[in-house]
């Protein structure tokens, strides 16, 4: 069996499990779904993934719970019921053991926690496939949409990094879990983002890239070990956004969107660029809607 037979055979698990998270689910059904025996689809699933199929399903579970008790106000028997599992015991010390915190608390406080955010594995090979063939010609330049925005004072929730400066250097020194912490967080204004800081944001031995999610100046939620908060003052930001894309070409994508930007006269807009009133930031690449990035302005003062 090649890799590219394993990506796809663990790729059609990974469906058949989100397909039917609310049901059981056997590891013959899911041998079923890859097209080999039991015992070599669980090998390979865990070999891709790094989970064991039954901790895979339990931890996307756990954290789909966690989702509707953040967001609503149900009872935890009926989440417990809907992600399968048996009791209300079962699943309180399931929770607590995963996230640190009991559901019943989680549903009153909802303080920041740990998701489980798995790697969509055939997305992953496509895009290392993508990214290991040389590029022999450009496509043709698409429309990128560009607006100012203001942004409020603001605090905002971050992990930094050591030495990096952009995302691959950031997950390659802190992982790639920080994004599912930051999309806990309840109080979030926005989504969260990826971050270049500004000189005067930096402390010392630490990264230029940064993850984090803003924050209303009032939050005063729990903040996770290892993370911290800023605080930024009101700002404006030129956001640029290109056409929707095929996910499979996101890096080709955000090069043209950086090209865009080192190009571009924002004085068009009446705007000078302003790199230390605020971080640079980037959405995570999303095809549906282009990508996005926005860097910091001021309005150029007429004299």
């Amino acid at each position: 069996m090649d890799r590219e037979d394993a990506v796809y055979a663990v790729s059609r698990m990974q469906e058949f499990i989100e397909a039917h998270i609310y049901e059981k689910i056997t590891l013959r059904q899911l041998a079923d779904a890859a097209g080999y025996s039991p015992w070599h689809s669980a090998r390979i699933f865990r070999e891709l993934t790094g989970h064991r199929p039954f901790d895979y399903i339990r931890l996307l579970r756990l954290t789909k719970a966690a989702l509707v008790l953040r967001d609503g106000k149900p009872r935890v028997i009926d989440v417990a019921l809907d992600f399968v599992f048996d009791t209300h015991e079962g699943f309180t010390r399931a929770f607590s053991r995963e996230f640190g915190i009991p559901p019943r608390k989680y549903c009153v406080n909802t303080p920041p926690i740990q998701l489980f955010m798995p790697t969509k594995i055939l997305d992953y090979h496509r895009y290392l496939t993508e990214r290991e063939k040389k590029m022999t010609e450009r496509k043709e330049k698409k429309t990128v949409f560009v607006q100012v925005v203001e942004r409020p004072a603001r605090k905002v929730l971050i992990k930094r990094g050591v030495k990096a400066e952009d995302y691959f250097e950031y997950c390659e020194e802190v992982g790639c879990e920080v994004w599912a912490m930051l999309t806990s967080v309840k109080e979030a204004l926005y989504e969260p983002i990826g971050m270049w800081l500004p000189e005067h944001l930096i402390s010392e031995g630490t990264s230029k890239y940064i993850q984090g999610v803003e924050l209303p100046l009032d939050y005063s939620n729990e903040i996770p070990e290892g993370y911290e908060l800023i605080e930024l003052p009101p700002c404006r930001m030129m956001v640029f956004q290109g056409e929707p894309y095929d996910d499979n070409d996101f890096m080709t994508e955000i090069e043209d969107i950086w090209d865009t930007i080192e190009k571009f006269d924002t004085t068009l807009y009446g705007f000078e660029r302003a790199p230390e009133d605020a971080p640079r930031f980037q959405l995570v690449p999303m095809g549906y809607r282009g990508y996005i990035e926005a860097i910091p302005v001021r309005e150029i003062k007429n004299k």
